[in-house]
């Protein structure tokens, strides 16, 4: 079977379904996306990854594992959502030490999570991509954004086989703060470990520099 690369598009949250989040990952030669739906603490790790400039008080699970990984001489390869069964996906982490490879189960949060901070490559089957991947559609207004600043709500994106409307809604209520308030706000986010608040704070930040 074929594999297909992917990379994140972003994260979005649930408005119904509390503490729900879903992981967009987009095939990287195509235009399909694949939703997965992921906890707020996976959701918080892989933001706090995306954002390299956000740096924790203390190490994540996540980052644990990687400097525990790192000690150890313990390499991740790859990434591969090798099944999805019931709507659940499933994936396998190519690891490697001394030369010798080991294939370990993982959710596909963690697995994420873990390939990000390990700059590792995210695959996935093709015959899962034509299962589960979706086109989306988006208005003009969203077409001119960037790539990085689409909103993508869980509960639209989640319509089973249809491709949908987007309604941005990123960031909006930031857009009013100065750029000193931003940056005390971010500060205060990544101080009380709040790191979904903070990449967005970030993105806002990154807008007015640019």
């Amino acid at each position: 079977m074929s594999l297909v690369r992917l990379k994140i598009k972003g994260i979005s949250y649930s408005q119904t379904q509390n503490g729900a989040y879903a992981l967009i990952l987009n095939e990287v030669d195509g235009e399909r996306k694949l939703p997965i739906v992921i906890g707020a603490f996976e959701a918080q790790s892989i933001a706090i990854a995306l954002e390299k400039e956000i740096q924790p008080p203390r190490p994540l699970t996540h980052d644990l594992f990687k400097n525990f990984a790192d000690r150890f001489q313990i390499v991740i390869k790859q990434v591969i959502i090798h099944k999805l069964v019931d709507g659940v996906f499933y994936s396998s982490i190519i690891s490697e030490r001394d030369k010798v490879e080991e294939i370990i189960d993982a959710r596909t949060s963690d697995a994420i999570a873990l390939a990000l901070r390990f700059d590792a490559p995210i695959f996935t089957y093709k015959a899962i991509l034509d299962k589960a991947g979706i086109f989306l559609k988006f208005s003009s207004k969203d077409k001119e954004k960037e790539d990085g600043d689409e909103s993508i709500m869980v509960d639209e994106i989640l319509q089973e086989g249809e491709a949908v409307e987007i309604d941005p809604g990123s960031s909006a209520p930031y857009k009013e703060m100065s750029l000193e308030d931003l940056n005390k706000e971010l500060e205060k986010a990544v101080t009380g470990e709040d790191y979904e608040k903070a990449a967005k704070l970030r993105d806002e930040i990154s807008k007015r520099k640019s």
